[in-house]
């Protein structure tokens, strides 16, 4: 009997619905209208590059316009509502999540020492000790409080002394926890001074946090692989997701369907049982032109993203810039459920501008006038999460293909 098959267009509305794409992009952006928006994405990603916008703040203005970087610093150093830890890189994610992370201090604490030691050398766990014993007498610290002889021959940022680390580790596996950050420097404390006692003291079995993350994984995609359901925490395996997709699939929790990729092709995945009657039932998305964040949760996949929206994007940071086919850091542009172009921009502070080099539309796009305008619209509105007055194009910044 043939799978039920969501097509493209309906699986494209969908997931930009899961994703807070598909909707107005309304609200205040801050409070619990911007808690609500981090639990409905699971985590928001977060980034140090700073050309226009840091990523978690370009994620967030994405869906919020009114949103601004000091709500997400009041959620997370104040209120305590947040707290960072790692997903398929860092992130900042619900407090009520944490207990769900003890299954990943667990696993992490033998598989990084093992690692680390590769790295580091045999007797790098020395440092663990004096350094958390220096946070709990000396309350938080910076990697940079750790200084003098240490940083001797230490180059780069992954270039860690000993007690970076060791912070990191102990980080990593559940004793210190980042109650903030100085800059983009992040600041450790003791996880009994950072985390509530409820939700540290909360003992989950791994069975509930793999139930969980492939469960909470899958409502926030529509439809997804085993893959990428345990790549979306990053916390379970891939055998464990296959496990539990087996067992809901018996249970009447999920089904198979075929999702039809943007070249026709189909592709099974998992979803609930009334995706196709909520899929059908979604209104489209609005025509507003939108600037995402390279590293936006409905674009970090980019196999997924190529299937989706024929959407082919490489981040180009470590790539010379002669070999470069865009730009050192290039923002998709998305326009209703399409992504319509690039653009290479950067904000220039100094001269309380930003600065736009090229915009690239994809292929079979126009760059009509009102499509244009819609862009003029979103910079205008950018220049104020930049921090910078006006917007400036370069001569030749549209580069239509030939």
């Amino acid at each position: 009997m043939p799978l039920p098959r969501l097509d493209h267009r309906a699986a494209r509305r969908l997931f930009l619905h899961r994703h807070g794409l598909g909707q107005a992009p309304v609200g205040p952006g801050r409070g619990a209208d911007l808690l609500d928006v981090i639990k409905d994405l699971g985590f928001v990603q977060i980034d140090s590059i700073n050309t226009v916008a840091r990523a978690h703040d370009l994620i967030l203005f994405a869906r919020r316009p009114a949103y601004r970087p000091a709500a997400l610093k009041r959620l997370y150093e104040t209120d305590r509502v947040l707290f960072e830890h790692w997903t398929h890189d860092a992130a900042m994610l619900p407090v009520t999540q944490f207990p769900h992370w003890q299954l990943r201090f667990r696993r992490d604490a033998d598989r990084l020492k093992t690692r680390w030691r590769d790295w580091q050398g045999h007797g790098f766990e020395d440092r663990f000790t004096p350094v958390l014993q220096h946070v709990r007498d000396h309350g938080p610290v910076t990697s940079s409080d750790f200084g003098g002889d240490e940083k001797k021959g230490c180059s780069g940022w992954w270039d860690w002394h000993p007690s970076k680390t060791a912070l990191e580790y102990l980080w990593r596996t559940g004793a210190l926890s980042v109650t903030g950050r100085t800059g983009f420097q992040k600041r450790y404390d003791l996880t009994e001074r950072v985390i509530d006692e409820t939700l540290r003291q909360t003992a989950l079995a791994a069975e509930e946090t793999i139930a969980w993350a492939a469960s909470a994984a899958l409502d926030r995609m529509g439809f997804a692989t085993a893959k990428e359901l345990a790549d979306f925490w990053d916390i379970i395996t891939l055998a464990e997701t296959r496990d539990w997709a087996g067992a809901a699939l018996a249970r009447g929790e999920v089904i198979e369907i075929e999702v039809e990729s943007r070249d026709g092709s189909p592709r099974r995945a998992f979803a609930r049982p009334d995706v196709l009657a909520e899929a059908a039932g979604l209104s489209p998305a609005p025509g507003r032109l939108r600037v995402l964040s390279p590293f936006d949760p409905a674009l970090r996949d980019r196999a997924r993203a190529l299937r989706l929206f024929g959407f082919d994007y490489r981040i180009e940071v470590f790539v010379p810039a002669p070999k470069r086919k865009y730009g050192y850091y290039v923002f998709p542009l998305l326009e209703g459920d399409r992504i319509v172009g690039r653009i290479d921009m950067k904000a220039d502070r100094a001269a309380d501008l930003l600065r736009v080099t090229a915009l690239w539309p994809e292929p079979g796009i126009r760059w009509t006038a009102p499509r244009q305008a819609r862009l003029e619209a979103e910079l205008a509105r950018l220049t104020r999460l930049a921090g910078v007055a006006e917007v400036t194009f370069a001569n030749g910044w549209l580069r239509v293909p030939g």
